[in-house]
């Protein structure tokens, strides 16, 4: 349940933290690597804080954690590895109970003295170059928007959009690991063979339905050994928090490969994260049911079903997409918003993708990312991939500059956002998932 740190009536003496929409207030602490720009520093683990990052290990060096208890100074030193993994390893304890220690730092109401040493150890966002916050073992993506099922379905099976099992499980495929990069990296437009339905035969060459796909990702915080499965009531405890994914998609080469065995190099080419993690800790006060199933749709299997997840096993974010073309940069143009979606709208929960996932013995490793799968609505302007806006590019989008698009061009630039918001609760947001299309 929520916690003092989440508490609506704190405030930070990090002015940027106090503004009404920031991404990262005295709530929110989400964790992140990082060094400063240009420098040749050890990338470590620090925290956001307003438009700054607290770096942990500096604060833990003078000293400011000396009043707190041994699992936040442990969970301290591991701020000083180059990813969020050693952290994560030291176990939910730890991690409370370092969010607690700065939480009490970094509040208005810390002591002066404390304060004042703090200070030395913020570093300006803008001054900070971003690594990938998990060493990533594996990664798995799922489908779990049966708004984006269907639209994708419909494209293919217009009399039968959902295939038998989508209802009953989970649907999910492996992806690639060593192509996940942070926000901000160039995605190289990938090659593949592309085979049209007019075409005679395929060929070989780059894409030219390139796409992005609007999704969450779930980091493993605990592992469950090989053979043992967990059980939907302990899932969320071995979930460490979120963050957005873009998981790039060559529709042309998707639509040639895909059968009989599903994605591979349509998908594997690049998948860009957010920089910032998102704790469990900090989205608790968002926490709700999933948006009611529709009437008929089979009652999940019992290993897939839990009161506590059914009632709070979703978490209201909204999610939002735009778009940055080389023309709009030239002409110092902002991005322009191309769709919103809400996470409440997914038909499976994290806890339940992690239960099917380890239902079989598969063993989880900490640092193995979920991916949600396309997060779209019910309504067009809800639809998280460029093959729904577009209906598979028979309907291009034309932008208010008058550029049109049915897929990605080189020179653009995708911008996803996010952020949770309740009545009670402060504002929260995630930062920012962003990717260049390079030819």
């Amino acid at each position: 349940m929520p916690d003092a740190t989440t508490d609506p009536k704190l405030r930070s003496w990090v002015t940027s933290a106090n503004a009404p929409l920031a991404d990262f207030p005295i709530q929110n602490l989400p964790f992140g690597v990082f060094r400063r720009a240009q420098s040749r520093e050890a990338p470590r683990v620090g925290i956001a804080i307003g438009e700054q990052i607290l770096d942990v290990a500096a604060c833990l060096a003078a000293g400011l954690f000396d009043d707190a208890d041994d699992d936040a100074r442990l969970a301290a030193r591991m701020c000083a590895s180059p990813t969020v993994n050693a952290l994560m390893e030291r176990g939910v304890v730890a991690r409370r109970a370092l969010r607690n220690a700065v939480s009490l730092l970094l509040s208005q109401h810390a002591d002066v003295n404390h304060r004042q040493i703090a200070e030395h150890a913020l570093i300006p966002q803008h001054a900070a170059e971003m690594f990938l916050p998990a060493e990533i073992g594996d990664y798995t993506d799922f489908y779990a928007s049966v708004h984006h099922a269907h639209n994708v379905g419909s494209m293919m099976r217009p009399d039968n959009p959902l295939l038998p099992n989508y209802k009953w499980l989970p649907i999910a495929y492996h992806g690639r690991s060593s192509t996940i990069v942070v926000s901000g990296t160039p995605v190289t437009r990938p090659s593949g063979q592309r085979k049209g339905p007019n075409d005679a035969e395929p060929s070989f060459g780059p894409a030219r339905s390139l796409d992005y796909e609007l999704e969450l990702a779930a980091l493993v915080g605990t592992s469950n050994a090989m053979g043992t499965a967990v059980p939907l009531a302990d899932a969320d405890e071995h979930l460490f928090g979120l963050c957005l994914l873009n998981d790039w998609s060559a529709r042309d080469i998707q639509a040639w490969e895909y059968q009989p065995l599903g994605p591979f190099l349509a998908k594997n080419f690049a998948s860009s994260v957010s920089p910032w993690v998102v704790t469990r800790e900090a989205l608790e006060p968002f926490r709700a049911p999933l948006a009611a199933r529709a009437a008929g749709d089979p009652a999940p299997l019992p290993y897939l079903a839990d009161a506590t997840d059914a009632k709070r096993g979703g978490v209201d974010i909204t999610l939002t997409v735009s778009l940055r073309t080389q023309r709009m940069r030239a002409e110092n143009t902002p991005a322009e918003q191309l769709s919103e979606s809400r996470a409440l709208d997914l038909y499976w929960t994290f806890g339940q993708m992690l239960a099917h996932h380890t239902s079989n013995g598969c063993a989880m490793r900490v640092g193995d990312m979920l991916g949600s799968g396309t997060v779209s609505g019910p309504s067009r302007a809800e639809r998280g991939c460029l093959l729904e806006l577009t209906w598979r590019g028979a309907e291009p989008l034309t932008l208010s500059n008058g550029e049109t698009r049915a897929f990605l061009e080189d020179g653009d630039e995708v911008i996803m956002s996010a952020y949770a918001t309740r009545t009670g609760a402060v504002r929260i947001g995630f930062g920012s998932c962003t990717g260049r299309v390079v030819g």
